[in-house]
């Protein structure tokens, strides 16, 4: 491991000690406008402003890691009329920039859709999408392979 370098882990958020929770807490109050200020935000979930300001570039929601960057999904679909463009109108309307469509040949009924968007503009997180994505008629599953 190069120094200057940072390590990232992925923790069972039971594990982490609460201020980490309540930072990500602050931050998207922050995020959403429902408080205007850090010491607003601070004081409604019960940090200190210095805690939110010592760990607010470090922790953040697994599903705000693919926030603002390239994320590829893989879906696989029933093979129906619609089902496609269904799952296209859930990008659509999150926000999410399509930049590739892969779809695989139907067999057995079902077919293979990958999916790389931008996630920038995205007014959802994308677990979120990941979960109406689940739920859409003709989805047998959904899944992030990248990003």
């Amino acid at each position: 491991m190069s120094e200057g370098r940072s390590k990232f882990y992925l923790v069972d958020g039971d594990a982490l000690p609460e201020v980490f929770i309540r930072v990500t807490e602050a931050k998207e109050l922050l995020d959403t406008g429902e408080v205007q200020t850090v010491a607003d935000a601070a004081a409604r979930v019960g940090i200190s402003r210095s805690a939110y300001y010592k760990y607010k570039d470090a922790v953040m929601p697994f599903q705000d890691v693919g926030r603002g960057r390239i994320v590829t999904f893989q879906i696989m679909l029933r093979h129906h009329l619609g089902v496609l463009s269904h799952v296209l109108g859930l990008f659509a309307g999150t926000g999410a920039n399509i930049l590739t469509i892969n779809q695989g040949i139907p067999t057995n009924g079902t077919a293979p859709v990958t999916v790389t968007a931008d996630t920038a503009d995205m007014v959802i997180s994308t677990e979120e999408l990941l979960s109406q994505l689940d739920a859409a008629e003709g989805v047998i599953s959904a899944a992030v392979v990248a990003g």
